[in-house]
C-alpha cells in the first residue's frame, strides 16, 4: 500500500503549518526548515512555485500520491461545477477521511490503518480499500469485534465532540457508527487549500 511515511514534522514546516495534526515539534519551530533557521532571507516563490505547494499540501493534508491526486482532479474537471471544490469534495468524501473526521482514529494516518486492517465497516460490508469513495447515506461503522480496541476508543473519547462541527456528519456513540449525510459545499470545508492554485498548475 503507497502512501508517504517521511518525516511529518519538517512537512509542516515547509508549509508553514501543522497539516498532519497537533504536532509539539512543529510548535516549537514554526518556520521553514533549513540550517540558517528563521533569520535567512528566503526568496519571493513564484507563480508556479505557490501552486506547486499548493498541491503538495492538499497530497499530504489528505495522505494521497501523485498519480491517484492526478486521477482525482480528472474526475472533479469532468463533473459539473467548480473544479476546484469539486476536488476538495472528492477528496473529503473518502473513507479514511471520513473515519477521521468522525473521531474514530486521531488522524488520517490512523484512519488509513484502521481501514486497511479491516476495523472499518461500511453499510454492514467490511471495507479495506482507504480511498473508497462513500455516497450520502453511507453509514460507517466500527466492526463488532474492533470496537474494544483502546486506540479506538481513546480516539472517540476525546474527539467525539469534533464531528458536531461537520454538518455533512453524523454520529451515534452509543452504537459507535456514524453517517455520511451529504457532500460538503467548500465553505464546510476547513482545510486552508487554495484550490484555486491547484486547477491553475493542471491547467498549463
Amino acid at each position: 500500500m503507497a502512501r508517504y511515511t517521511g518525516p511529518k514534522t519538517k512537512k509542516a514546516r515547509a508549509f508553514a503549518e501543522p497539516i498532519f495534526g497537533y504536532d509539539k515539534s512543529y510548535e516549537k519551530k514554526k518556520y521553514p526548515p533549513g540550517q540558517h533557521g528563521p533569520s535567512r532571507r528566503r526568496k519571493q516563490k513564484s507563480d508556479y512555485a505557490l501552486q506547486l505547494m499548493e498541491k503538495q499540501k492538499a497530497k499530504y493534508t489528505y495522505g494521497v500520491l501523485e498519480r491517484q491526486f492526478r486521477r482525482m482532479f480528472e474526475k472533479a474537471s469532468r463533473k459539473g461545477g467548480v473544479t476546484g471544490e469539486n476536488l476538495l469534495q472528492l477528496l473529503e468524501a473518502r473513507l479514511d477521511n471520513v473515519v477521521y473526521r468522525l473521531g474514530i482514529a486521531s488522524s488520517r494516518r490512523a484512519a488509513r490503518q484502521l481501514v486497511s486492517h479491516k476495523h472499518i465497516a461500511v453499510n454492514g460490508v467490511v471495507t479495506n480499500i482507504p480511498s473508497c469513495s462513500l455516497r450520502p447515506g453511507d453509514v460507517i461503522e466500527v466492526r463488532g469485534k474492533s470496537q474494544g480496541l483502546s486506540v479506538i476508543n481513546e480516539s472517540i473519547a476525546t474527539n467525539s465532540k469534533e464531528v458536531r462541527k461537520y454538518s455533512w456528519l453524523e454520529w451515534e456513540e452509543g452504537k459507535m457508527r456514524g453517517k455520511f449525510i451529504g457532500i460538503p459545499t467548500r465553505d464546510q470545508i476547513p482545510e486552508n487549500i487554495n484550490e484555486q492554485l491547484i486547477v491553475e498548475l493542471y491547467s498549463k
